[in-house]
This record gives structure tokens, sequence and C-alpha cells, in this order.
């Protein structure tokens, strides 16, 4: 299964330049939909899908991040980026769907959404919503549930553009520069997810093109974690 996404990747990516025409293209009061990239979270708890990858989310509204053409999402840049306060407890806060917070100029909700795939399209979320694509920061959040306590668990991420990811509230993995989404393209140092709770939380920024990402918990021999839930706060 893995190999095969990694092999369909270039195709994916013809398909991305496509459809990025096809939006760019399409006449300004034309209806939206994240349709059929989300459906609405439920209260039941949600599993891993069958490799594993975390489906269920609070996605906040893009925050404007405006990025000049020659921007290199570099360590620093990054860092310096997600570490700004954009409001108030953005690195503790468990969000509830509909809240809403104040960047700036901006009101800004936060959506409890399930993907429809393994990996979360970002950019389908903006433009779905008729929210800014471009030039902007995401900010995600989901709780996991473990039946048990797992040591040396890892979270894999993949996403486009950079992103940070945290779990319980301390740094976990990072992808920095311009980058394309790979699946388990960076893997977290080893971890100890909690029995009960535990929260992941992510940023990802995006300048002039598509954006998306992939999560998922590892065991320590590479196998994916399929026995957590994801639930809403």
């Amino acid at each position: 299964m893995n190999t095969l996404r990694k092999i369909a990747l270039p195709a994916i990516g013809v398909l991305a330049v496509l459809a990025f025409q096809a939006l760019s293209a399409a006449p300004d009061d034309a209806p939206r939909s994240i349709a059929p990239y989300f459906t609405p979270a439920t209260s039941s708890p949600k599993k891993p899908d069958p490799d594993g990858f975390l489906q269920r989310w609070l996605l906040l509204d893009p925050i404007n991040k405006p990025n000049r053409t020659n921007t290199v999402f570099t360590d620093t840049y990054v860092r310096a980026t997600f570490s700004t306060e954009y409001f108030p407890n953005q690195f503790t806060v468990i969000p509830h769907n509909g809240d809403k917070v104040t960047v700036g100029d901006q009101e800004l909700a936060w959506h409890a959404l399930d993907s429809t795939n393994f990996n979360v399209k970002l950019f389908r979320f903006a433009y779905g919503l008729n929210k800014p694509a471009y030039g902007v920061i995401f900010w995600a959040v989901t709780v996991v549930n473990s039946p048990r306590e797992i040591q040396n668990a890892r979270i894999a991420v993949g996403s486009n553009s950079a992103s940070m990811w945290w779990l319980n509230g301390k740094e976990a993995v990072d992808l920095f520069g311009d980058r394309r989404m790979v699946m388990d393209d960076c893997v977290s140092k080893r971890l100890t997810l909690n029995k009960g709770r535990n929260v992941i939380r992510g940023a990802v920024i995006n300048g002039p093109g598509l954006s998306d990402f992939c999560v998922r918990l590892v065991e320590e021999d590479g196998q994916p974690i399929k026995d957590v839930t994801l639930s809403l706060p």
C-alpha cells in the first residue's frame, strides 16, 4: 500500500496542477463546497484509516500570512512564524466546533471535520469555504484516545509546505522548505503515547501553491498504530 502511494505521487502532482488551473479559471461567484473532501465530524469515536492515518481534525480558518514570492521556508523563518502568538492559548487550546478566535482584523472559526482521504486537503478546505488559500497558516488539532500506554511510538508526517507538530504540548517533528507532501516524509523521535487522551497539534504554512498534510502514529517497528480512536473534545 505504501509503495503504491509513493508511485502514484507523480501522477497526483499532475492532477493537482490541472485541478489548480481549473480552480483558477472558475468564476468568483461559482458555488463552493468542501465536499467531497470533508464531512462533518460526529460525536462517535473515529478509528484511523486502514493504514493508520488520522482523518478527524479541528481545522481553523486560514490565518493570512502573505509571503513574498522569494520567501524560503527555512528553519529560522518557520520557527519564527509559528512561535508568533496569533490568538490566545494557541498551543494549549482544545477547541470545539464553531469556536471563534480573532487574529488581527480576521474573525476565524474552528471546524470539526473528517477527511475523506488519507491526507487532509487544506487548499480544498480553504477554497471550499471561500477563504484565502495562498499565503496563509493553517492550525490543526486532534484528540487521540489510546487504550494503552505506547512507548517508543513515533509521529510520521508529510506536508505541503512547511509544518511543525506537537504531541501533548511538546514539539515532536518539523518539516522545513517548500516541499510536496509525501507520506511519512519526516518521522519524530521516539515518544510515549499516554493511555487515555493525547493531543496532536500542527501548523502548516502555505505559499502560492496547493497545500495538504497526512499524519499517522507508528510503533517502534514502523507498523501503524490502529487501536486508537479520534474524538471531539
